[in-house]
């Protein structure tokens, strides 16, 4: 019983473990198919796939940002790629910050008929046509708060939105006076769509948002930032100084509902990962860990706060509690079933030691017997007492040092009615019958 008890409390460990360490796959949406953000999660989970890691990722294709966020609100996948400043699922906590994203406004100059005055700054807008790169209304919602920070009525600038493989095209045929892009600060599709305005119209004029901290402030899903100096190239830099902006950032989240110990794994391999993965993905490098503070944007996914602050809990961490308390059941539970197993066999147990009881008895009796008739019936005796014992000993209801005590008082016997019938045989026989008439007569 007390093996079976170890084997099981072993296997009940063992089980435990193998279901609490065995691979996970998350489904995470990310999208529109073929943006930088599908390539990093492809990336991701090939990394994942190859570490055999106990995190694995399975892409689930949307349409944009809020699609994936829509998925994730609705628990149809695990994780989602979300764009900060857009509506975040109630039940989304932040995991890790993909990437960060500047805006860039610049302004072109016409040619022939087309040639306008000079814009140099917001203010001007008003009347005027700006192109957005990129489908999403969230650009366009983007260039609204821009343009009421500084007085401009969004109604009266003309919005034109077209993809990013379209952009060339649409500044060649001066659909616009302005564009806006969002992405990265090394965007290929922001140095792209520069380059083409350099050639059809010359050196572009960068538009700064000077009202960075104020946007920050009425809208915490845009931070201030700066574009540096020539990070768009050319002779003379693009730009040639630096210049001020506002930034948002996509984020990894996860839904509230997961478990920490899911999330912690993921945050931990994702981090493992990411330097591996920066030599033929750059983008990889944009991955920081996300805002653990109480009053961020995006409240933090415990398990990934618990990678970030370095309290990350191992397996023993978390479940030593159980395991101890498993261990004392385990034990009471046992201690309970010998005690019934015990009780069950009492009767057996007390019948048994009767019979040693008339064991013992037998030893006196075969002293005086005055017939091996008799010392022969009580052998008989003996073997049914042995055989009764043995039997109560493979039911467990007599242990060992009740076997040996027992065997003791058999050996016992045994010599006594040896030394009887040897004693006996050596009498006349005459004396046997004489000694055998007077206990008859004596019990008349």
């Amino acid at each position: 019983m007390s093996l079976a008890l170890v084997l099981a409390i072993v296997g009940t460990l063992a089980g435990g473990y193998y279901f609490a360490m065995r691979p996970v796959t998350l489904k995470i949406a990310v999208g529109p198919a073929n943006s930088d953000d599908v390539k990093v999660v492809q990336t991701l989970t090939q990394a994942f796939s190859q570490s055999k890691g106990y995190v694995r990722l399975r892409p689930i294709q949307t349409e944009g940002a809020t699609a994936s966020a829509d998925a994730l609100a609705a628990g149809k996948v695990d994780l989602a790629i979300v764009r900060g400043d857009l509506d975040v699922p109630k039940n989304a906590q932040a995991v890790a910050t993909l990437r960060k994203n500047v805006v860039v406004l610049w302004a072109v100059a016409g040619k022939g008929k087309k040639k306008g005055a000079k814009i140099t700054k917001i203010a001007q807008l008003a009347g005027r046509r700006v192109g957005v790169v990129g489908r999403t209304q969230a650009n366009v919602n983007l260039l609204k708060v821009i343009l009421q920070q500084y007085g401009v009525d969004p109604a009266k600038v003309e919005v034109v939105q077209f993809p990013a493989s379209e952009v060339a095209e649409a500044i060649k045929a001066q659909k616009a006076d302005v564009y806006l892009a969002a992405g990265p600060v090394n965007s290929k599709i922001t140095s792209d769509a520069i380059a083409a305005s350099v050639k059809e119209g010359g050196s572009p004029t960068f538009l700064a948002i000077d009202s960075a901290d104020a946007i920050a402030q009425n809208h915490p899903a845009y931070e201030s930032a700066e574009i540096p100096a020539g990070t768009y190239g050319g002779s003379p830099d693009r730009p040639d100084e630096e210049v001020k902006t506002i930034s948002f950032s996509h984020h990894i989240v996860a839904r509230k509902g997961l478990s920490e110990t899911t999330v912690a794994a993921f945050t931990r391999q994702l981090f493992a990962v990411r330097q591996q993965l920066v030599a033929e993905f750059p983008l990889a490098a944009k991955i920081e860990t996300p805002d653990t503070d109480k009053d961020a944007v995006i409240p933090v996914h415990p398990g990934a706060a618990a990678f970030v602050d370095g309290e990350e809990k191992t397996f023993l961490d978390k479940y030593s509690d159980y395991i101890w308390w498993s261990l004392m059941a385990l034990s009471a539970m046992g201690s309970i079933g010998a005690w019934f197993a015990g009780y069950l066999k009492k009767d057996e147990r007390d019948s048994n030691s009767h019979l040693r009881e008339r064991l013992l008895d037998m030893i006196a009796a075969a002293r005086k017997s005055e017939t091996t008739e008799e010392l022969d019936q009580m052998q008989a005796e003996a073997d049914d007492i042995l055989r009764d014992t043995l039997r109560c000993f493979d039911h467990g209801a007599i242990e060992e040092s009740a076997l040996t005590a027992f065997n003791i008082a058999l050996e016992q016997f045994h010599v006594a009615v040896a030394d009887r019938k040897a004693l006996l045989l050596s009498m006349p026989a005459s004396l046997q019958r004489a000694g055998a008439q007077f206990r008859a007569a004596g019990n008349a």
